[in-house]
């Protein structure tokens, strides 16, 4: 029969997983909302620029 909690005391999480996490963590996403405000910041630059 299998101790469950002797199971969970030898337990150790693999080290793929906690570098997965970190690079999950780490990504920078640019969602929509990101590029149309990058769009809109640069249309406003453009106009300000020919006046």
């Amino acid at each position: 029969m299998i101790n469950f909690e002797e199971e969970i005391q030898r337990f150790k999480p693999s080290l793929d997983v906690d570098q997965i996490e970190d690079a999950i963590v780490k990504v920078d996403l640019t969602d929509m909302h990101d590029i149309m405000t990058q769009l809109i910041e640069d249309a406003i630059k453009k106009d300000d620029d020919k006046q």
